[in-house]
């Protein structure tokens, strides 16, 4: 009889959604970030946890410098194996951002790349750093304190 090694087996637990989405808000209402980016549910009540709201902190030597901005985001039946859909509150001229809507499209990298190991700070974080790119570090941006909707 072979002999069997616990080293040889692989496994993978999925969490169900529900608990994952209680971690992130956990972890949202105790502000354990960098300080850069929050976030939260859009209302208190929503049970399904479906619907938040995220700051970003402008990244510094940038035309977001000293900024401010609110996102939306939907977290549907298949997160986290799906990305949530984005979009910004505030009025932002970025690449891969519509800028009659302020949809965040599914090409930005971190949603490109998204993982179910990705979570709601992931995906804010990697917003921020694409607003210090190339040309949306140097895009003039709209008057600060204007929204989308």
């Amino acid at each position: 009889m072979p002999a069997f090694r616990l080293s040889q087996m692989h496994f993978c637990f999925i969490v169900p959604r529900n608990f994952r989405l209680l971690d992130e808000l956990e972890q949202g209402e105790k502000g354990i970030s960098d300080g850069l980016c929050s976030y939260g549910l859009e209302k208190p009540d929503d049970i399904m946890m479906e619907r938040w709201t995220g700051t970003i902190f402008g990244p510094s030597r940038t035309t977001h410098d000293n900024r401010i901005y609110t996102l939306k985001m939907y977290c549907g039946p298949n997160y986290p194996s799906e990305p949530p859909e984005v979009s910004f509150v505030s009025r932002i001229n970025m690449a891969g951002v519509d800028p009659e809507t302020g949809a965040v499209s599914n090409d930005i990298e971190v949603l490109k790349n998204w993982k179910p190991s990705s979570r709601l700070h992931t995906l804010l974080k990697g917003l921020r750093t694409e607003m210090g790119k190339g040309a949306n570090a140097r895009l003039t941006q709209p008057p600060e304190g204007t929204t989308f909707y």
